[in-house]
């Protein structure tokens, strides 16, 4: 299972219990399949609208059947077997939260639209729908509900976010996408109007700079929740808190240099990364 679109989620890892892999990769494959249709789906926004309006029935459909004891699982599904049916299992068997796979196919749909944000709010708004539900996703597949945790979840998964915004500049904006708050963009002297135009400058790094900092302390926010968690699912959240840390300094690294090019992790990256995570402490 490839994981090249989501570096920074972990998708089936050696670290998840055999018993929940598959239930994972359904997940990950109605995640994906859906992002990409919204991104690189075939003919005009409104096209790919009516396209994800058909996925949106075609999980409604699963559910359905899902509840039904002598339906089979997914079959009733109009559309894209090789990701309904396998989701069908993962939702009878988990009892997975349909709201949480709604409020994914909510964001990809702003996508097409490619709106602007006008400020942080608009953009935490975003996050809630386009990241949060993976995380509550996955502690729901661990048997884990309570507030404190689903909260900690939430400030992991929009710093994860974020980071992917503040890394991949020199991908959203060949597509017209900009993901920079227009006030803080104001604050430091850009034009909002232009922000898919910009170039590496000191206005913009300072701006950068601020972003990365928001984006940490809300990983900073989450990250004892990794400690919380029990056995693998405990680890596996640790990775990815230190590989999402580790891309903020790398942005750093570059001096927030990042308009036009893209920081990433490498191989050689991965035993710093491993090493802060079995350092990390409450």
């Amino acid at each position: 299972m490839s994981v090249a679109h989501y570096e920074n989620f972990p998708v089936a890892s050696i670290l998840c219990p055999p018993a929940l892999r598959p239930a994972v990769v359904a997940l990950y494959r109605y995640a994906r399949t859906a992002d990409d249709i919204a991104d690189e789906g075939p003919g005009t926004p409104e096209q790919r609208r009516v396209l994800l309006q058909h996925y949106r029935q075609c999980l409604l459909a699963t559910f359905e059947a899902s509840s039904a004891a002598d339906a089979p699982l997914g079959k009733n599904a109009p559309g894209w077997p090789e990701v309904f049916v396998p989701l069908g299992r993962a939702i009878a068997q988990h009892r997975l939260p349909c709201q949480d796979l709604l409020d994914l196919l909510d964001a990809f749909e702003q996508d097409t639209h490619n709106p602007a944000y006008p400020n942080r709010a608009a953009l935490l708004d975003y996050c809630s729908r386009s990241a949060n539900p993976v995380g509550r996703l996955l502690l729901h597949l661990y048997g884990v509900d309570d507030p404190r945790s689903l909260a900690q979840s939430d400030a992991i998964c929009t710093a994860l976010q974020l980071i992917n915004f503040w890394q991949d500049f020199s991908r959203d904006h060949p597509q017209g996408r900009c993901y920079l708050p227009h006030e803080d963009a104001q604050a430091h002297g850009l034009d909002p109007q232009n922000l898919c135009h910009l170039q590496d400058s000191p206005s913009s790094q300072a701006l950068i700079r601020e972003l990365v900092a928001w984006a940490r302390e809300h990983m900073l926010q989450g990250q004892d929740l990794s400690l919380r968690l029990r056995g693998r699912a405990g680890w596996e959240l640790r990775l990815v808190v230190q590989g999402g840390l580790r891309i903020l300094d790398k942005i750093e690294a570059l001096e927030y240099r990042t308009l036009m090019q893209r920081p990433r992790l490498r191989a050689w990256d991965m035993p710093r990364v491993l090493w802060r995570a079995a350092r990390m402490r409450g």
